[in-house]
């Protein structure tokens, strides 16, 4: 597994708001370790029986917290995530709406500190063995050694839930998220995963618009000795619309559904023309 592990000891800033509370109870039913939450002007509460502070600074002097998960509001997750950036090794940004321009801030203060920043409008990461850190729904998943990136929450749920009802388990699930801007991009998943003991294959989804894919797949085809399955969203999408996510947008001849699965099959990825042949590529690889 990677990114979330047994070591991951986690605040939810925004906790004591309606998305930060029902996201924090779901989280702590899947045994995720949740140790905090930050709230400004709401220190001295409990949220399902976790200690609730003014701020970051705070939590860490009663606790051993090392992440964060943002469930802050658009207008103020800049600061949000600086606070996180400043004090911890992780954040984890569900936030979603957030300005552009903000986002290049977050993740240019981020690379300066050395902080691993997964978003933002991201479903968040889930390690079936130890939790998950994020909104996606638990039932789909099932604890084995898939590795799977996404950069669309609904596709890894469908993929996800596939695989499990075939039998097959992942070790880990990243939403690098859906934002022409982000935190951590394919590149840096795809090393994880190549260096994880418990990841076997990999699943790479992806969508229309930017040159990610094309980016992966260079680096796949160079450094990447486990087998990887791909699917690509929007091969009907006409040029020039936004389909979705804000990042999933077609400029000319570059970011089609065509190119990126193009690029991939000649890096030697298995490329699925639909998501329901996902399964029968990871068992054709497997031997099965």
């Amino acid at each position: 597994m990677i990114i979330l592990n047994e070591n991951t000891r986690c605040l939810v800033q925004g906790i004591t708001g309606k998305q930060g509370k029902f996201h924090t109870e779901q989280m702590i039913d899947y045994n995720t370790n949740i140790v905090a939450g930050v709230t400004p002007g709401k220190g001295g509460q409990e949220v399902f029986g976790v200690p609730v502070f003014d701020s970051i600074e705070e939590a860490k002097e009663s606790t051993d917290v090392n992440a964060s998960i943002i469930f802050v509001p658009a207008p103020f997750a800049k600061d949000a995530a600086f606070e996180s950036i400043e004090h911890l090794d992780l954040v984890i940004i569900i936030t979603e709406h957030i300005p552009v321009h903000d986002t290049m801030e977050i993740m240019a203060y981020a690379s300066e500190k050395g902080v691993t920043v997964i978003g933002p409008n991201t479903p968040g990461v889930i390690s079936p063995k130890v939790g998950k850190l994020g909104i996606m729904p638990t039932h789909i998943f099932s604890e084995g050694n898939v590795g799977l990136i996404s950069r669309s929450g609904t596709l890894t749920y469908e993929i996800a839930s596939q695989l499990t009802r075939a039998g097959i388990g992942q070790s880990t699930c990243v939403g690098i998220g859906g934002d022409p801007v982000i935190g951590t991009p394919y590149i840096d998943v795809l090393k994880m995963f190549e260096e994880d003991p418990e990841t076997d294959e990999i699943v790479l989804i992806g969508e229309i618009g930017g040159e990610a894919e094309e980016t992966a797949a260079k680096y796949i085809e160079e450094n990447i000795t486990k087998p990887v399955v791909a699917y690509i969203a929007g091969i009907a999408a006409p040029p020039g619309k936004r389909m979705g996510h804000a990042g999933a947008i077609i400029a000319g001849n570059s970011g089609t559904a065509k190119s990126k699965m193009e690029a991939l099959a000649a890096a030697g990825v298995k490329v699925a023309q639909k998501p329901s042949e996902i399964v029968d590529h990871i068992k054709e690889v497997r031997g099965k």
